[in-house]
């Protein structure tokens, strides 16, 4: 009677701590569905308000999804802007465990970015910093594994040639602003894309669906 009666205080506890277990995973569900509508809403009520130098939606979608894809969990951002692209981001890094750290230098970007991040319900998840990405970047202490370079087109090897210590093997580095190498407005994008690829540890693409996105892959160390 006694073993019969251990089996079931046994039985009884593996029952209650699998359905202890599937709770927490049904309000984990549950939450990722509430922040996914509350997202959702946010980018369509405000999808025509992204005129402050911010990306297209089919650019804000691409980061996503690179991303999702390679479960990146430590992104950097350089240029918020009013929080478009910072929106994607860390929508995405809700759904792997990640963070984001964004930085603007202009402090009227920086405060509306972040009630924007607030609205979209995405504040836990984003570092937002003023200060000039020129001097922040270099003292950053990473490591990252994801990246997206959106300020200042003149510094963009600059910013590159910072955080490429940085940046973990696997991780992504992606530029803004760039269509192809014969591509010179704005500060010299052309020859920064050819700089890219000519690295032969990064293996970069290009992306041409919303704004021209470069998106470089870091095969190795050297």
């Amino acid at each position: 009677m006694k073993i019969l009666s251990l089996s079931r205080f046994v039985l009884t506890l593996l029952f209650i701590s699998g359905i202890s277990r599937f709770h927490i995973k049904a309000q984990d569900l549950k939450d990722i569905k509430q922040l996914d509508e509350q997202v959702h809403r946010f980018l369509n009520d405000h999808s025509h308000q992204w005129y402050d130098m911010n990306i297209p939606s089919a650019d804000g979608q691409l980061l996503y999804d690179i991303i999702i894809k390679n479960n990146y969990k430590s992104a950097l951002e350089i240029g918020t802007s009013t929080g478009h692209s910072g929106i994607w981001i860390a929508w995405a890094l809700s759904k792997t465990g990640g963070m984001l750290i964004t930085i603007d230098i202009d402090e009227r970007r920086h405060n509306t970015a972040l009630e924007n991040f607030m609205q979209a319900g995405l504040s836990e998840y984003i570092d937002a910093r003023l200060a000039d990405a020129h001097s922040l970047v270099k003292v950053l202490q990473g490591p990252f594994d994801f990246v997206f370079s959106d300020a200042d087109k003149g510094w963009y090897k600059n910013y590159f040639i910072d955080i490429d210590p940085k940046l973990l093997v696997g991780g992504c580095f992606t530029s803004h602003n760039i269509t192809g190498e014969n591509s010179d407005y704005y500060n010299g994008q052309g020859a920064y894309l050819k700089y890219l690829k000519s690295l032969k540890n990064y293996e970069t693409t290009v992306n041409t669906k919303g704004g021209g996105m470069a998106i470089s892959y870091k095969r190795a160390e050297r």
